[in-house]
């Protein structure tokens, strides 16, 4: 939809005026043995004569028009989908509150001016905010917290008016943190192609091991004796890309990764996988080494609103690809659809479904990590994971055997019902909640499954869903969920195998 202001004003000009074109030539006479023919609705079109921008004080009239493909001289199509899709894409961008679309006649008969109204909105906005604790167990399977983490990126979107992103974060945990600054120029140099740039530095550990970890670590100082093997590990690097649209709604990325990685391994490791104990996987070269990869993404995006999403479609594809001067080669392959659906009563439904794929030997930090799929465990916070608990497997499957993946699915529904919407410092407020499944295996969970498992259990599948508020604010998108919350405090299932 164009929006329902704007439809009736452009209803009410397709009265008005008379169209410039036609889609077809007036169809001949019919004989008169023939029967009539049901009468269509002639498609109306304008010569677009120009485009008026209203209410961006603070946005760059040039940065607004990088959004619309329509240009002076165009047959402008009152039902064009394009139409809503570059209503959408404006709202897309984060700038604006509202956008309207409406015409008005033009100078001489035929022609239209094309009116984009906005409502500007704040653009230093928290794009990612994380705070909680991370816990331990103990081979009972209880959860025994240890130390509380903390991470914050902000960014202003839209510098000065000109478009451009400027952004940067910051994360704490025990023993780690992480820095990101990130640039990202949509129209570089005034072009169609877009520059980015993202510089970061993790000095961070990870842990290993299921059950019963054997490990010796003489590097490596602890401050506490700890059931896990432990990998410290520094990362120093940085991402430049470009991209380019292919059209109103799609476009294509391509990056460029380059980091220098010292990583401390211990010496020996072992644990208890199923029922055997084996040697742990630690999946990073000890020492230095290097990490050299391309991506390339193509996306497609008819979303109505960046965050409380109504209406449209997601859908993306990616491959990272470690090239020739990197220590680790390998390919990733990743696919994300993401439907919702307005319902007549005015509540949304939201489907979702990834799928990822790793061949080679990638690093554990490139790997699927089962928190980023589980509502019951805190996500990794600008690619740390401090929470050192297995997954919840509520289903009893040996997904608990799983902490890093070569390969990672899942399907979720969402419901959503709205509770408010405003203009002020809070755009609108959506109550939802959430189900689906997800897996997360290495290749072994196929060649050879943890010994101890038998029937469905050696499927590595287990469920997840979440329950609370989604808030669209002044300072960006917020969501007040519950199951964090849940898996924080509760014990886990018992025993392992």
């Amino acid at each position: 939809m164009i929006g329902a202001r704007s439809l009736v004003r452009l209803s009410a000009l397709a009265a008005l005026a008379m169209p410039a074109v036609a889609s077809a030539a007036d169809p001949p006479s019919p004989s008169a043995t023939a029967p009539p023919e049901a009468p269509q609705r002639a498609r109306i079109r304008y010569t677009l004569e120009g485009i008026e921008l209203r209410g961006n004080v603070r946005t760059a009239g040039r940065v607004v028009l990088r959004y619309v493909k329509f240009r002076a001289g165009d047959l402008l199509d009152v039902d064009d989908p394009e139409l809503e899709l570059t209503r959408y894409r404006l709202l897309g961008t984060g700038f604006f509150a509202q956008v309207d679309l409406s015409l008005r006649k033009g100078s001489r008969r035929g022609a239209a001016v094309l009116i984009i109204e906005v409502v500007e909105r704040n653009t230093l906005v928290v794009q990612n905010l994380w705070a909680g604790v991370a816990a331990d167990e103990d081979t009972a399977g209880n959860a025994r917290p240890l130390s509380a983490f903390l991470g914050v990126q902000v960014a202003e979107t839209n510098l000065a008016g000109t478009g451009i992103t400027l952004g940067a974060g910051v994360a704490l945990a025990a023993d780690q943190y992480a820095l990101r600054t990130s640039f990202v120029d949509p129209s570089f140099v005034g072009t169609g192609w877009s520059a980015a740039l993202t510089v970061l530095y993790n000095d961070a550990r990870d842990f290993f091991g299921n059950r019963d970890v054997l490990f010796e670590a003489p590097l490596i100082a602890q401050r506490e004796v700890t059931d896990y093997a432990v990998v410290a590990y520094r990362r120093f690097g940085a991402t430049i890309g470009t991209g380019h649209d292919l059209g109103v709604s799609s476009s294509f990325a391509l990056d460029y990764h380059l980091e220098q990685i010292d990583a401390t391994v211990p010496v020996a490791a072992s644990h208890m996988r199923g029922l055997s104990r084996e040697p742990i996987d630690f999946s990073i070269r000890p020492g230095r080494s290097v990490l050299s990869t391309v991506r390339g993404a193509l996306t497609y995006d008819t979303r109505d609103a960046p965050f409380l999403t109504a209406r449209g479609t997601l859908a993306q594809a990616s491959v990272t690809i470690g090239i020739p001067g990197s220590d680790y080669s390998f390919q990733k392959f990743e696919a994300t659809l993401r439907r919702w659906w307005r319902l007549p009563w005015r509540h949304v439904v939201r489907f979702d479904a990834y799928a990822g794929a790793i061949a080679g030997d990638a690093p554990f930090f490139e790997q699927f990590y089962v928190g980023d799929f589980t509502d019951l465990l805190p996500d990794r916070l600008l690619a740390l994971a401090p929470d050192r608990r297995q997954p919840p497997n509520l289903l009893g499957t040996d997904i608990i055997e799983v902490r890093y993946g070569d390969f990672a699915a899942k399907i979720e529904g969402e419901y959503r019902i709205p509770l408010y919407t405003g203009r002020e410092s809070v755009y609108g407020v959506d109550l939802f909640a959430s189900a689906g499944f997800y897996s997360v295996a290495t290749r072994r969970e196929f060649t050879d499954p943890p010994t101890g498992y038998r029937g469905w259990s050696r499927l590595p599948v287990d469920v997840t869903g979440n329950i609370g508020l989604r808030l669209d604010t002044k300072l960006g998108g917020v969501t007040l969920a519950f199951s964090n919350v849940f898996g924080l405090v509760a014990a886990r299932n018992g025993e392992r195998k």
